[in-house]
C-alpha cells in the first residue's frame, strides 16, 4: 500500500507540471497575439495618417531620401573597404615578418603548387622544343 502512494504522488506532480507549462504557454502566446494585433492596428492607422503628408511632401522627400541613401551607402562602402584594406595590410605584415596568420598555410600550398606546375610546363616546353629541333634536322 505504501508503494502505491509515491506513484500516485509522482503522477499528480507530473500533471501539475504539465498544467503549469500549458497555462504559461497559452498566456505568453495570447499576450504576443494581442501585441501583434495592436502593432498591426497602429501601423495601419499611422499609414493612413501619414499618407497625405507623404504625398504632399513627396517632391522634397523622395530626392532627399535618395540623396541620404546614396551618402550612407557611400560611407558604408568606404568604411568597409578601409577596414578590409587595413586587415589585408596587417595580414601581409604578419606574413612577411614570419608570423603565421590565418590562411598562410593555404597560401604556401597554393604557391608550391603553382611553382610545381610552372616547372612541369617548362620541362614539357623544353622537351617539345627538342622534339621540334629533331624533326627539323631529320627533314632537312
Amino acid at each position: 500500500m505504501s508503494q502505491i502512494q509515491p506513484a500516485r504522488h509522482e503522477q499528480n506532480h507530473q500533471l501539475s507540471r504539465q498544467v503549469a507549462k500549458t497555462t504559461t504557454a497559452v498566456t505568453v502566446g495570447g499576450s504576443l497575439m494581442v501585441l501583434s494585433g495592436l502593432t498591426l492596428a497602429v501601423t495601419v492607422i499611422g499609414l493612413v495618417v501619414a499618407t497625405p503628408l507623404l504625398v504632399i511632401f513627396s517632391p522634397v522627400l523622395v530626392p532627399a531620401a535618395i540623396t541620404i541613401f546614396m551618402i550612407l551607402g557611400g560611407l558604408l562602402a568606404a568604411t568597409a573597404f578601409g577596414a578590409t584594406a587595413t586587415f589585408v595590410f596587417y595580414w601581409m605584415y604578419r606574413y612577411t615578418t614570419g608570423k603565421h596568420p590565418i590562411g598562410a598555410d593555404k597560401l604556401d600550398y597554393a604557391r608550391d603548387r603553382l611553382a610545381h606546375a610552372a616547372h612541369d610546363i617548362k620541362e614539357k616546353a623544353e622537351q617539345l622544343g627538342h622534339q621540334a629541333q629533331q624533326q627539323v634536322k631529320t627533314t632537312t
